[in-house]
């Protein structure tokens, strides 16, 4: 059976001072496949990050939900804290109740109703995520540009010059594109063909 652990943070007041963070924690706490649900005031402080371990070990979680700030700034953290604690890293979700929630609203009972919400969408969704595991394949360095344009051609020369093979692909019975059939080049004025012949050399003698 999944067992599923709810860990809100206050974020200091930047979240706790619109939502409601104890009461989303307990009203988390009954929903289906949640075993454990607390309200913390930084979570992603090393107090914070021991709680998720603690609690995973004395509640024998195997999923980790944390609805807090941005996972921009912090999932890496989050993450990586559940993966310490014994749990596959991708059995991990969280949810932002800080910029998509408390800094949007200043009715603090709609704000708590819609970070319940979010809560319950996120865990949810992680009753439904699989293990992930990390693997490396081997790669061939060599890279297919397609179109042979004035864009196309830079981009095979940019990456020709990083010492790696490139395979440039046009339709037409040469490279350049439209560039050459114009007069001027905006905002400069100056002459297409004067831009675009020395880059098409580049591009049909680069070794």
């Amino acid at each position: 059976m999944k067992r599923v652990g709810v860990f809100i943070c206050h974020c200091g007041s930047n979240i706790g001072a619109i939502v409601d963070c104890e009461r989303v924690a307990k009203v988390a706490a009954k929903f289906p496949g949640v075993a454990y649900s607390v309200d913390n005031k930084y979570m992603c402080s090393d107090p914070g990050q021991d709680l998720i371990k603690k609690a995973v070990e004395e509640h024998n979680l195997d999923r980790v939900v944390v609805a807090s700030c941005t996972p921009r700034m912090h999932e890496p953290v989050f993450r990586n804290a559940t993966e310490k604690a014994g749990i596959n890293p991708y059995l991990f979700c969280m949810t932002n109740i800080r910029e998509h929630c408390s800094w949007v609203h200043t009715d603090r009972e709609a704000a708590t109703e819609k970070a319940i919400d979010l809560v319950r969408m996120a865990v949810a969704k992680v009753l439904h995520t699989v293990p992930l595991e990390k693997s490396s394949i081997p790669i061939t360095k060599r890279a297919l540009v397609i179109g042979g344009g004035i864009a196309g051609m830079q981009a095979a020369l940019d990456i020709a010059e990083n010492g790696n093979p490139v395979v440039l692909v046009e339709r037409e019975p040469t490279i350049g594109g439209k560039m050459p059939m114009l007069d001027k080049t905006f905002p400069s004025l100056d002459c297409s063909a004067c831009i675009c012949t020395p880059k098409m050399a580049d591009t049909n003698n680069h070794p």
